[in-house]
């Protein structure tokens, strides 16, 4: 398998694990989007909890030069580290929500 699909494969479980584990599958649906041909990967909530509407994302990401993206992470989880556990050098992870100079203060790439 080369890195990139293994990328894919990694992110999906991930994703897919989040998604199994929402809180109120009757009324708030998890969805999961995975788009390969373009390499973006989200999880969002849609439904309805009483009155109050619920849609978003839950988390993002995205495969670009070859490398993870984190956009977005509304979970407790820290994934960066999840990555690094299931064998994505933190070479190949650039946390997206950071400002590029914020980047660099991290120990995982800057781009």
């Amino acid at each position: 398998m080369d890195k990139i699909e293994r990328y894919r494969q990694i992110i999906k479980q991930i994703l897919t694990e989040h998604a199994q584990n929402s809180s109120d599958p009757d009324t708030v649906k998890s969805q999961l989007i995975f788009d390969n041909e373009n390499n973006h990967y989200q999880l969002a909530y849609v439904g309805w909890q009483g009155e109050k509407r619920v849609f978003g994302p839950v988390m993002h990401f995205d495969i670009q030069n070859e490398k993870i993206w984190i956009q977005y992470n509304g979970t407790e989880e820290i994934i960066p580290e999840r990555l690094v556990e299931l064998g994505v050098p933190s070479s190949d992870i650039v946390i997206g929500f950071y400002s590029p100079f914020k980047r660099q203060f991290t120990s995982y790439a800057v781009e």
